[in-house]
């Protein structure tokens, strides 16, 4: 049949010219923009995937920035420190020659003071002026705040980690199961009944005395306190109030790794006998750690000092010698730390939060020993005055103090910032490919879709241009 009203074949040809048409600009776009999807009408189930996808490629992005820039604040504070470390070296220098007093005048000694003066303050301007984009990181900015810590029961308190979160504080509390104790020896006679040579001796030193026969326990005493600071042993009588009750040697250290010995030498013909606490006879005793629970935690100290390592906290407290079974102490941590979001989620689990104590002179020591500002000029401790011995044992513990302060933050630089980067990084790298498998386009794919589709347009534009001259075939049948 011949009609010239409705030309079927030519709609046909313009259906099917159409889509082609359709095809090729769709294949153009994703050639044009590299992207498989670019609306939602191209895949709707990959585009939400795709979203989400590209969320957290931000996330995990941002989250390699912020623990890149963690690393620089950690870097800068232990720079710093470095320093410090330096200065305090030099300071102990100065005091090991300021006591070769019998080789040095008076005013060579004010003159190491005057460098002792000048570093220590050095020290502290080090503590205030150590800053990172307006952050100060070293003059007790980035510590924690506590309330509550009850120093009859706390000597000492660093806390070095704890995630507060959301609370208005951090709740700690520690119970008491066995108290630190010294190695400890009793003599429990008045004095010596036969000439006797002994052997003292403990972790840190050992000295031989000789006692003569009548050698009262008042005298034994003094003998073995004049030396104490060489042995690490002291002695005491067992009854403050009676000097006839004997003598009790303690060793200064608290812990299983202190202990005290007391031996009778063989050359000696006379007898030395001493006793532990509980009456037994023997030459040597050890001390013993502190025990306690700290949050549910329980933990074996080092002398008298607790170490608390768990996720949510992380500490070091010294307890009081007599803090054991049946005591307890409460106290809270209610602000501070510098808070580092490490991942790509906001919650406590990519958190890492880590306490910088200040270093300024008033900080560096402890209350037993005395502080770092007290080894100056006019200070209980300083050289001039004497106090050398005294001054060393402070540096020492400061030198200890930054030691372990560098120490914890290079461990936390390496092991938990450098650490999160690389897992990062390759989390990026494997998110990355994922989103790019749905949303990029496959030019391989294109171009060969491309090239079918302009085949198709330009047969549909010949076949319509056939089509539509079929109807003129019409006049030949009104001639």
């Amino acid at each position: 049949m011949t009609r010239i009203n409705t030309n079927v074949p030519a709609l046909t040809a313009q259906t099917h010219l159409r889509r082609s048409s359709e095809d090729m600009n769709a294949t153009l776009n994703r050639l044009s923009s590299g992207l498989r999807i670019t609306r939602g009408a191209d895949d709707p189930a990959g585009l939400i995937v795709s979203e989400t996808l590209r969320s957290e490629i931000a996330s995990v992005t941002q989250a390699i920035d912020n623990s890149e820039r963690a690393s620089n604040v950690i870097a800068t504070a232990e720079g710093a420190l470095a320093e410090v470390a330096a200065l305090l070296v030099n300071i102990k220098e100065l005091t090991v020659e300021a006591a070769n007093s019998g080789a040095l005048s008076r005013e060579e000694i004010q003159a190491n003071q005057l460098q002792v003066d000048s570093a220590i303050e050095s020290i502290t301007r080090i503590a205030n002026a150590t800053t990172f984009a307006g952050l100060h990181l070293l003059n007790g900015n980035l510590s924690y705040v506590t309330s509550g810590v009850a120093t009859s029961a706390i000597k000492a308190l660093d806390i070095y980690s704890a995630h507060i979160r959301n609370q208005n504080y951090f709740p700690v509390r520690i119970s008491g199961v066995q108290s630190a104790q010294r190695g400890e020896l009793q003599f429990r006679l008045s004095s010596v009944a036969q000439s006797v040579t002994i052997e003292v001796a403990s972790n840190n030193g050992v000295e031989v005395f000789s006692f003569v026969s009548g050698f009262r326990a008042s005298s034994m005493v003094s003998a073995i306190n004049a030396v104490t600071d060489a042995i690490g042993v002291s002695a005491t009588f067992i009854n403050a109030a009676n000097w006839n009750s004997g003598v009790s040697f303690r060793s200064i250290d608290y812990g299983g790794d202190a202990y005290v010995s007391v031996r009778l030498l063989p050359s000696s013909n006379g007898t030395f006998t001493v006793y532990d606490s509980l009456g037994t006879a023997k030459q040597r005793d050890l001390g013993r750690d502190v025990y306690a629970v700290i949050n549910g935690a329980a933990t074996v100290g080092d002398g008298h000092e607790i170490t608390l390592n768990t996720t949510s906290l992380d500490l070091k407290v010294k307890l009081d010698a007599q803090f054991g079974a049946g005591n307890v102490t409460n106290f809270a941590v209610t602000d501070g730390g510098a808070m580092f979001q490490l991942g790509p989620h906001i919650n406590s689990s990519e958190q890492v939060s880590f306490g910088i104590n200040s270093v300024a002179a008033s900080r560096l020591g402890s209350i037993e020993l005395g502080y770092l500002n007290e080894v100056g000029t006019g200070g209980a401790y300083s050289l001039v005055g004497g106090q050398s011995s005294r001054a060393a044992d402070i540096i020492e513990k400061s030198i200890q103090q930054i030691s372990t302060l560098r120490g914890r933050l290079g461990s936390f630089e390496r092991n938990t910032i450098d650490t999160n980067i690389n897992s990062l990084r390759i989390t990026l790298e494997n998110v990355t490919a994922s989103e790019s498998a749905i949303r990029d386009a496959d030019f391989a794919v294109e171009t060969s879709n491309l090239t079918r589709g302009q085949i198709l347009v330009n047969a549909g534009t010949s076949v319509l241009a056939m089509a539509n001259q079929t109807p003129q075939s019409v006049l030949a049948l009104l001639q």
